[in-house]
């Protein structure tokens, strides 16, 4: 097939997610680099960090590479998926060409000289978005692709139990394991065990696993954990609270505030450093820098709007 040339030149395109990279940034970018190498686009599948064990655990599932690591965007051609922030992106996006961006959050500061596709929706993933794109243009997806986009969904949206799934995320996921020939309970317990356990690990590494900082009228991070037993972070808490001080100073942020998230039990621990009146005047009383909030899963829809709020008044 005659490689395509984008309108803007044909050099490589990297496709990649956020910093601290989750299932859905990595699986996103494979999935969609395949979409636009179907129309002869010269699209890479690049990573901002590495891969965690969740990821690693699906990639090794459905014999899939690894991603291209992207040190610097910097001179470079750019798709940006599932964040449109620059304190998530991979670093000289500033100096990039940003040709796209695909994504399912808040729309964020990232800005480009000319009008770009920029196709954002409300729905529990970005790889939902992507797996829309196939069906809608008539394109196939391999086993291995689906497989992908059915762990980045089930794995952000806790096996469909987010705040932030919606129907059309349920639909995706129905129509992806019929193709993969998974049962979406099973196997999404078997993703999310493979990211619970935090045994082995040092605390600022399960605190930079997945670390987001968002530029508010303060500048605050959340990192979340979801785990199946609460014994192992009840064991590190002590060091967990000790660490995110120095790494709140370190990004010389108002507050880091830590989800950890039970998907049996459906709730989570928020564990607070910082300027604990700003967690207090959203969520209620903090004891011991930690308050309990029952049926909360999502950052994006139950933790950040919240958070923003209150920064923003």
């Amino acid at each position: 097939m005659q490689e395509k040339k984008d309108p803007r030149g044909n050099d490589k395109i990297f496709v990649v997610g956020h910093k601290n990279p989750d299932t859905d940034s990595i699986c996103s970018a494979i999935a969609y680099a395949e979409f636009k190498q179907m129309d002869g686009i010269n699209a890479v599948a690049a990573r901002a960090g590495e891969i965690n064990p969740e990821t690693k655990f699906v990639l090794e599932h459905f014999d899939a590479e690894e991603p291209v690591l992207l040190e610097s965007a910097a001179g470079k051609k750019i798709i940006l998926v599932d964040h449109n922030e620059k304190s998530q992106a991979v670093d000289g996006i500033d100096k990039a060409e940003i040709m796209e961006i695909i994504d399912h959050h808040r729309i964020g500061d990232i800005e480009t000289p000319s009008p770009i596709f920029f196709h954002a929706e409300p729905v529990g993933s970005s790889a939902t978005i992507i797996a829309d794109f196939f069906e809608k243009a008539g394109k196939k997806l391999s086993k291995k692709t689906a497989g992908l986009l059915l762990s980045a969904l089930l794995s952000d949206t806790v096996i469909l139990k987010s705040a932030t799934t919606t129907d059309k995320d349920k639909e995706v996921a129905k129509r992806l394991a019929s193709i993969v020939n998974e049962d979406i309970e099973s196997f999404g317990m078997e993703i999310k065990k493979a990211k619970s356990s935090i045994a082995g690990k040092s605390a600022r590494d399960i605190i930079k696993q997945d670390f987001k900082i968002y530029d508010l009228s303060k500048k605050i991070a959340v990192c979340q954990i979801e785990i199946v037993d609460d014994e192992e972070v009840k064991k590190m808490r002590e060091e967990l609270l000790e660490e995110m001080e120095k790494v709140r100073k370190e990004e010389q942020c108002a507050l880091i505030a830590m989800m950890v998230t039970n998907i049996i039990r459906e709730g989570t621990e928020l564990l607070v450093a910082g300027d604990e009146s700003i967690v207090e005047e959203a969520f209620g009383k903090v004891v011991n820098h930690s308050i309990y909030l029952p049926g909360v899963m999502s950052r994006k829809k139950q933790v950040i709007p919240k958070l923003e709020k209150i920064l923003n008044k």
